[in-house]
């Protein structure tokens, strides 16, 4: 018996731990302003394979014919298009979805041949050469030019060029690109993201003009004590560089120093250059800064900087990693807008047009390497490519394109070495390496605990106490390390509602100069628009290994709007600190920048009685520098609020129109309570009155058998009863890997999810009716003696819930208060006096207290995966239709068409319908949110412990 085979394909690239052949050395990533280009994006012809080998190479041939083939976008992902018959994404944090045997990969591995035919346009010069460049291609690719293979490469998220001026012909160019999805190049690219194969960045032909500058590298240096740059310009090819603003004209090579105005983050001062050689004209945008480790601090222009920053992968919930311009500026602006200062480029380099907007309107940035290994931790780092020499040319290669394509954006202060990679002897040769070609910035790697080969210490979600510590230098380790600043490269974990604990960490940051900040994970969810789900995760596109809606930890919605943890993120970082000053009438203000002067702000004043503004005053404050402090005197008097609240707002505001933002938006704020509100009424006086089955109580009626609330006036009331459960939060539930105390976890096995409620009594008396009863899960012992005590003055409703816990209560409860049900038709019409926005214990720094309207259905967040949202803290009173609700003590409120239990029930937004009550809760006590998700749970002081409690609500009905 023999085998035949019909054609042989090479395909042992696909498993080659090299990084490819064929291509060009990397070089500086720039636009021309005389060489032409075409963009080759667009549709292109595909056809998908489910093998690397299954067809032959004749694709690329002249004249094949593709007609039948459909078409894909490039730049794409082919899984995202073809409505599902393309195959679909993977997502995994860190799991391989193929077998870890490196550099092997399955056979079964989707390949995508495109297909692109292109003419050169009228006018492409006869002279000179040209280069096809692509951008970004996952994870393995092979290509032909008019059937000639001119190579194949690996490095997902790195720039690849090829010289093909030889092959170009006037018309009928075919250019045949094979994509696999897996290959050797995989295993360093284990990211906690989609698989997502395809030629996902753009593709591009570049002419190159004899003599036209290959590479070059602008030096631009800043000397602080003196307030000169100095500048000078390296380049592969003789010139001239010049920048008319500050008479520079010098040849490359030639330093020249001058009296410059530095860049930095928050002044981000950029000079327009040229560099001409004799081919070619290429603009610069140059900007002076210098970067050092001096003191043990991380320094950029004399001064130790603060990182307010967020790791940011790059996403769109339709086109995935496939990011046009104004989505990139789109994130820039929202950074911005939201007082963040930093992005660490996680956990690869993001398309170079994003650092072009980082240059311009500023931002630190830490440019991290397309370098992750994590799935070897599931065999204890056995066999890691980062600690096996045959993959260090892959590596170093790596390491070469980021710093070359990227090294003249004066954003970028740190290169990354890369992200959860272990450590080994490939590390190291990536940092000699990158320090011997670019010693003007500074080098990271979280892994690297003992500072081998960085500069600084770095970590991943260290809990408070131990960023405290390490603030004290009371954290141990090397003698090295403890001389190095240390940062938080990722905390905050931003998944569901939270992060919790954010005001916390920032308060240790800026309390211990060798804390530099952090980055919080991450900047948006990834979850892909799905019209069964809304947005779509982990799982939901039939995978067999998946991490669920792990992939949906950001500070952004998938469809970029700002969630609650990036508004309460805003205010904990705010370069403005407002406080209350001494009793004669004035506020404390500090310039929490680390560079720039307040002469780009306004300050606006205003009292509110119950909320309500009475008008703006401008408050004069001087032009305080970085550090600086001033006690600013209150240009008004507080009005009598004759028994009513009265609080002052301050507000810093942008002076003048920005790049990023317009004159009056609101940097920073603080307010304050000048005269704290009366007492609520006693509502007493009237007897309860039983007729039958009904007891009358004032405005309300109950039912006599169990005490239990009917209606107050008109208005029927649904089901009210104590409430201790929520629909647990990705926080709440923690990770699966964490020892800690998982709240979610202990209070399923608890039985909270499924409390009893036993009547024990109901008591009439002359001025009360009182309900006794007690809560508690089956199948345990503790309970929650619980008393309701009714009276009336007549006309209000004052009810008093007492509670005793009974039994050994190991846990922290998630909500205590109670829960009511009123008419649907209350939906559109609900006004409150308290936080404007979602709040809880530990994240409420952005709740600004005011009083507000909306409707039911906007004071839900629409979290990917739903869970408890949307509570509004401290909030005086509230009114849902025509029932009025004032506490004693304030409250947190919250409102739902749907119960908690069809909430923690739902898997998607599109699980949860609109029923026919409005569901109530009023909670004098709520759970932290911690942020355990992948972080530190719930601090101490945050956590709702069992103990007795007691509080008050007062209802009335609101004239129709």
């Amino acid at each position: 018996m023999s085998l035949r085979t019909t054609h042989s394909v090479d395909v042992g690239h696909v498993e080659d731990v090299s990084p490819g052949s064929g291509a060009l050395p990397p070089r500086a990533w720039y636009a021309s302003s005389d060489a032409d280009s075409l963009s080759l994006n667009g549709s292109w012809r595909f056809r998908l394979s489910a093998t690397a080998d299954a067809e032959d190479e004749s694709f690329a041939a002249e004249g094949f014919d593709s007609g039948g083939w459909p078409e894909v976008r490039v730049p794409g992902h082919w899984v995202l298009q073809g409505d599902g018959d393309f195959g679909a994404p993977i997502y995994t944090n860190h799991r391989y979805p193929f077998p870890v045997d490196p550099p092997r990969v399955p056979t079964q591995n989707p390949t995508g041949d495109h297909l692109r035919t292109f003419d050169l346009p009228d006018g492409w010069p006869a002279g000179g050469g040209a280069v096809l460049r692509f951008d970004g291609v996952e994870s393995c690719a092979r290509v032909w030019l008019n059937g000639t293979d001119i190579g194949e490469f690996k490095g997902s998220r790195l720039a690849h060029e090829f010289a093909v001026g030889h092959l170009l012909k006037e018309s009928g160019n075919v250019l045949a690109v094979r994509v696999h999805q897996w290959s050797a190049g995989s295993y360093l690219e284990d990211q906690d993201q989609w698989w997502l194969p395809g030629i996902f960045r753009d593709v591009t032909l570049l002419h190159r003009p004899a003599g036209s500058a290959l590479d070059f590298f602008v030096h631009a240096s800043y000397d602080h004590l003196e307030g000169t740059g100095t500048l000078r310009v390296d380049s592969d090819v003789d010139g001239r560089v010049s920048v008319p603003e500050l008479d520079i004209d010098v040849a490359t090579g030639e330093s020249v120093t001058v009296p410059v105005r530095p860049w930095t983050a928050e002044t981000p001062r950029l000079y327009d250059g040229t560099l001409v050689t004799e081919g070619e004209r290429v603009p610069l945008r140059i900007g002076f800064r210098t970067v050092v480790l001096a003191d043990g601090l991380i320094k950029v222009n004399g001064t130790a900087v603060l990182f307010k920053g967020v790791n940011r992968h790059e996403w769109h919930p339709e086109t995935g990693r496939a990011l046009d311009p104004e989505t990139m500026r789109e994130d820039v602006l929202l950074m911005k807008r939201h007082n963040i200062n930093a992005v660490r480029t996680s956990h690869y380099p993001p398309h170079p047009a994003f650092l072009d907007l980082c240059d311009e309107y500023g931002l630190w940035v830490i440019d991290e390497c397309d370098l992750e290994t994590h799935g070897f931790t599931e065999q204890g780092w056995r066999d890691n490519p980062v600690d096996d020499d045959r993959w260090t040319p892959a590596l170093l290669d790596r390491a070469s394109r980021m710093v070359e394509r990227d090294k003249n954006h004066p954003s970028i202060v740190v290169w990354s070495l890369g992200n959860e990679a272990g450590t080994g002897r490939g590390l190291t040769a990536m940092a000699e390496w990158i320090r011997g070609r670019d010693r003007s910035r500074l080098i990271h790697y979280e892994g690297d605990w003992n500072c081998r080969d960085t500069d600084m210490y770095s970590r991943m979600y260290a809990d408070h106490a131990e960023v405290e510590r390490i603030g004290r230098g009371l954290d141990g380790g090397p003698l090295k390390r403890r001389q190095l600043p240390f940062i938080q490269c990722e905390y905050g974990h931003a998944m569901g509602n939270g992060p919790g604990g954010l005001a916390d960490y920032q308060r240790i940051f800026e309390a211990h100069d060798r804390i530099q900040g952090g980055f919080i994970w991450e900047w948006i969810d990834h979850g892909v628009k799905d019209e069964r789900f809304g947005f779509a995760y982990g799982g939901d596109f039939g995978e067999e290994l998946h991490d669920g809606n792990f992939v949906c930890d950001g500070l952004l919605f998938p469809d970029r709007r700002p969630s609650p943890g990036l508004v309460e993120y805003k205010k904990v970082i705010e370069p403005v600190r407002i406080e209350g000053g001494d009793a004669s009438g004035t506020v404390r203000v500090t310039n929490a920048y680390d560079f720039a002067d307040l002469s780009h702000l306004e300050f606006e004043f205003s009292y509110q009685v119950d909320g309500f503004p009475t008008g703006a005053h401008w408050l004069t404050v001087p032009s305080l520098g970085p550090g600086e402090s001033a006690e600013v005197k209150l240009p008004a008097t507080a009005p009598d609020g004759q028994g009513e609240e009265v609080q002052w707002t301050v507000r810093a505001l942008l002076a003048e129109d920005t790049p990023w933002a317009g004159r009056g938006h609101e940097v920073a704020w603080a307010q304050q309570t000048v005269t704290p509100r009366g007492p609520l009424p006693a509502a007493t006086g009237t007897r309860p009155a039983a007729d039958s089955d009904r007891i009358t109580l004032g405005p309300a009626s109950f039912d006599a058998r169990t005490g239990v609330l009917r209606t107050i006036g008109t208005t029927d009331v649904t089901g009210l009863r104590l409430d201790v459960w929520r629909a647990t939060t990705d926080n709440d539930d923690g990770a699966s890997w964490q020892d800690d105390v998982r709240n979610g976890v202990e209070w399923r096995k608890l039985g909270l999810h499924r409390m009893q409620h036993r009547l024990d009594a109901v008591e009439l008396t002359d001025d009360a009716l009182t309900v006794r009863t007690r809560v508690a899960p089956a199948a345990r012992d503790v309970g929650l003696r619980t008393v309701y005590r009714w009276t009336s003055d007549g006309t209000r409703l004052r009810l008093t819930v007492s509670v005793t816990p009974e039994g050994d209560w190991t846990v922290p409860l998630p909500r205590l208060g109670i829960r009511l049900g009123l008419p649907a038709s209350f939906e559109e019409n609900v006004t409150w006096f308290g936080s404007g926005g979602e709040a809880y214990p530990d994240t409420g720094a952005a709740a600004k207290t005011l009083q507000w309207h909306t409707s039911v259905e906007d004071l839900q967040t629409p979290y990917v995966r739903p869970q408890e949202n949307g509570a509004r803290a401290d909030v005086r009173w509230a009114e849902v239709g025509y029932l009025r609700i004032e506490g004693d003590p304030e409250f947190w409120f919250t409102a739902r068409q749907w119960t908690t239990e069809q909430l923690d029930a739902a898997r998607h937004l599109t699980d949860l319908t609109p029923g026919d009550t409005v569901w109530v809760n009023l909670d004098h006590g709520q759970q932290g949110i911690g942020s355990q998700s992948c972080g530190p749970g719930v601090l101490p002081q945050y956590r709702l412990r069992v103990r007795p409690a007691e509080f008050s609500f007062v209802f009335s009905t609101v004239d129709d």
